[in-house]
């Protein structure tokens, strides 16, 4: 098989296609021909600065989709044949970004039926970082008010969804010519970030959430007493935790893959894929995601 490899830190460059051993599944484990990866913010931070992979050689990438093709000891939910998607061994190393996957059975569920294996990649990551802010962890309900920043990105744009299928007030913020897209997929109101800070503006919320980093002072303010601030991104954990809030990290999940898969064939939860790119083109994959204008998600495909 091939997969994408990198031998040292640095920028999109770094990453080769190269020729590997095709990994075989331990005990609880499966083995999966990869038909879509993913690819997530947090792909290219480890690629230039280690992350939790800490140094060369390894493959990033975290979710994929894609046909299981062997079982190792123990696995009773999957068998050789089924469609499957899933967030695998995160944040440890999973190398996603290759043809065929290993990874813990559990760490997987069936694709959803009305979701193309292509939308299927781009969902787990994203998908479950948002279902685990909003639901294990907020219990967001109906009528709450939820302040999603960066809401046409790939955990915006979900985030924002499930948000609505439990029936909050959804505030979104993007750019003006992402504003129509912002309120497809749900939001109740999206305000310009350029020239708007959301702290001026905003009030009473019952959740803000940190996607973009240096946005904690702003969100807090939104923040009715007793509202809850969760932040996503690392370089904001000592600002968020003294303002009272809390850094959330991704878990791989079944339980919750099965609530998205579920969300997605009644029709409440999608997929938007902005752009799909052959794997041997990570590094292009990566530079388009840097740029920041991607509205929903970048996947790559065999």
């Amino acid at each position: 098989m091939r997969k994408i490899l990198q031998r040292t830190l640095g920028g999109p460059e770094v990453l080769e296609w190269v020729a590997a051993d095709r990994p075989e599944p331990g005990p609880a484990e499966i083995q999966v021909e990869v038909r879509a990866a993913g690819v997530n913010p947090v792909d290219w931070k480890v690629r230039a600065g280690g992350g939790y992979l800490g140094t060369p050689p390894f493959t990033v990438g975290w979710e994929a989709a894609g046909v299981v093709t062997a079982v190792g000891p123990g696995v009773t939910r999957f068998v050789p044949g089924d469609e499957v998607f899933g967030l695998f061994r995160f944040p440890k190393e999973a190398g996603a970004y290759a043809e065929y996957v290993t990874g813990p059975a559990r760490h997987f569920a069936h694709r959803p039926r009305a979701m193309t294996m292509t939308e299927a990649g781009g969902l787990a990551l994203a998908g479950l970082t948002a279902w685990q802010v909003l639901v294990d962890t907020a219990r967001v309900r109906a009528g709450q008010r939820v302040l999603i920043p960066a809401a046409a990105g790939g955990f915006g744009h979900l985030a924002v969804q499930i948000a609505k299928a439990r029936g909050a007030h959804v505030i979104g913020t993007s750019r003006a010519d992402k504003h129509a897209l912002v309120r497809e997929f749900g939001a109740d109101e999206v305000i310009d970030y350029r020239d708007t800070d959301v702290g001026d503006v905003v009030r009473d919320v019952d959740l803000a959430i940190g996607v973009v980093a240096g946005q904690v002072s702003s969100l807090v303010r939104t923040l009715r007493p007793g509202g809850m601030l969760l932040t996503l991104n690392g370089a904001d954990t000592a600002a968020s935790v003294a303002a009272g809030g809390r850094f959330l990290l991704a878990e791989p999940d079944r339980a919750g893959l099965e609530e998205l898969a579920e969300l997605v064939d009644e029709g409440l939860l999608r997929v938007h894929v902005d752009r799909v790119l052959p794997l041997s083109e990570a590094a292009e994959a990566h530079r388009a995601g840097e740029a920041g204008r991607t509205v929903g998600k970048i996947v790559l495909v065999p």
